[in-house]
């Protein structure tokens, strides 16, 4: 079985949440405020938002949508914000871009502003993460798949959503391991392609699980007298 240049090192990770003081009364204020906040805010209401309700059907958009819809009433914006798919963003400042754009557009086109109630205001959150490594290492993909099964959720969520989005890299951090120190390009082009919001937590394990299975088959016959 083919080994790896470097072993994959597994983190865990978890996530602190920090009041920044910053709230909103109206979608005007909303983009006002998110123009300004840091990565980590626009992580923790979009990323950290749909990590921790995965398992709900149909899949939840954002705090942000569902605050304009359901507090203010605004279901045509509240559509159009539950709308962006936060996974077609290479990074957190392009996403924060494309909500503003939302939000000042559904305004200068008409939609107007109305206030929340008292009590009921959007206060913006900061994902504060702290991360840890694990005792895992693979150093093939028999280890990988085996320490796969029984990761964390969190560990899971770590490698594919901020390996990506908060720690600027190009791709989930197992694709990045598959190519770069095995040499499995088309494992890893498969696993990049990966919506990790199309599925629960779980859905994505087992998918993870069934290709690195089916290319360990692939590898044992061709390896085969």
């Amino acid at each position: 079985m083919k080994k790896a240049r470097e072993a994959f090192r597994f983190f865990e990770r978890e996530h602190l949440k920090e009041l920044t003081g910053l709230r909103a009364s109206t979608v005007r204020e909303l983009a006002g405020v998110l123009k300004t906040v840091p990565d980590s805010v626009v992580y923790y209401h979009t990323h950290r938002f749909l990590e921790e309700h995965h398992f709900l059907t149909p899949e939840p958009a954002s705090d942000f949508a569902i605050w304009v819809s359901d507090t203010l009433g605004d279901e045509v914006l509240g559509e159009k914000l539950a709308n962006i798919d936060a996974f077609e963003f290479p990074t957190l400042e392009a996403l924060r871009e494309r909500t503003v754009n939302v939000i000042e557009g559904h305004l200068v086109a008409g939609g107007d502003s109305r206030r929340a109630p008292d009590g009921r205001e959007f206060h913006f959150v900061k994902s504060v993460s702290v991360v840890m490594p694990t005792p895992y290492l693979a150093r093939d993909l028999r280890e990988f798949v085996d320490v796969l099964r029984k990761l964390s959720l969190g560990s899971l969520a770590f490698h594919f959503f901020e390996a990506r989005l908060r720690l600027g890299r190009p791709t989930n951090d197992f694709s990045a391991w598959f190519e770069g120190s095995l040499g499995e390009q088309e494992l890893a082009a498969q696993v990049a392609r990966f919506d990790p919001y199309y599925r629960t937590l779980e859905g994505t394990r087992s998918l993870l699980i069934q290709l690195i299975e089916r290319r360990l088959r692939q590898g044992s016959r061709t390896t085969s007298p």
